[in-house]
């Protein structure tokens, strides 16, 4: 395994308030926090053993370059205060250097803003049951991985670590939310797949589906917080090997999550440990995604 890869940021300079699937949690003051994006990786709502070489850095540039290019859309968390300086000694200036983030401290919203513009995963399974998606209905005769007539924007809760997270109605969207913040998210979720996709579109990438999440500030803005549009949060294919009727290799988890699949594995914790080879292919999978929509 390459010495750069990190599995769990040791920061003492700064209170941990969390650790996620995949990021760290710090307090940095009373309007700042620092993300730390480590190599860890979660399948079937299980963090596996090993890390993915590269991958936090590989998120962290890739959010960063969408944060960019979509802000004139809806303002981002980023605070432009550098993490470098928010942390203390070599040792922690060298866990959070080229993948984490300073950004406000906002309320995050309880739900996923998820948008779909491609029928596949579970909003496949859900269409041979229901002929719909999220409750969403939709024309008959579609294939598995055709383009959704419009993106659809389904939501789900958030679950803490080890739980799934669970698809809900726009009816109780609007419960969580409130009728007009509702609204905003998802138009504001719609406007931000649809803008991306068809910049990937240019890259030669296809965005199938992704995750948002947003948050507030005090005075009720809102903002597009966590990550934006990378591998984990996203299903990207590669244009060229794209055809109806079946799911394309895609430049995300797919590939460990397949390798779990065949394994035997039975999706609850522990995962098993991942062959080297796999990580590895995973990792450049990553980082092709990257190099192809930022080059």
């Amino acid at each position: 395994m390459e010495a750069s890869s990190l599995h769990e940021s040791s920061l003492t300079s700064l209170p941990l308030l969390h650790r996620g699937k995949v990021r760290d949690l710090y307090e940095v003051d009373a309007r700042h926090l620092l993300i730390v994006q480590t190599d860890r990786l979660s399948a079937f709502d299980v963090i596996l053993p090993d890390p993915i070489p590269g991958k936090g850095a590989v998120l962290t540039a890739m959010s960063n370059f969408w944060f960019g290019k979509l802000s004139h859309i809806i303002p981002n968390h980023l605070s432009g205060i550098s993490p470098e300086s928010v942390v203390k000694g070599a040792e922690e200036m060298e866990q959070v250097k080229g993948r984490a983030f300073v950004t406000k401290k906002l309320k995050p919203l309880p739900i996923e803003a998820i948008v779909r513009g491609y029928l596949v995963g579970s909003g496949w399974k859900d269409y041979q049951k229901t002929g719909g998606v999220c409750g969403i209905s939709l024309p008959s005769g579609l294939k598995e991985a055709e383009k959704l007539p419009e993106a659809l924007f389904t939501p789900s809760t958030k679950a803490a670590v080890g739980k799934h997270d669970e698809n809900i109605s726009y009816e109780e969207t609007e419960r969580l939310l409130g009728v007009r913040r509702a609204a905003e998210v998802k138009d504001a979720a719609i406007a931000l797949y649809v803008e991306a996709a068809n910049y990937a579109a240019t890259k030669g990438i296809i965005i199938a589906d992704t995750k948002f999440e947003f948050g507030v500030d005090d005075t009720g803005m809102l903002y597009l917080i966590d990550e934006a549009l990378t591998p984990d949060s996203s299903r990207f294919w590669p244009a060229e090997s794209y055809q109806t009727g079946r799911n394309p290799p895609s430049f995300d988890k797919q590939y460990v999550r397949d390798w779990l699949e065949s394994s035997g594995w039975d999706k609850k914790f522990p995962a098993p440990r991942i062959p080297e080879e796999v990580l590895q292919k995973t990792s450049e999978k990553y980082q092709e995604a990257l190099t192809r929509l930022t080059a």
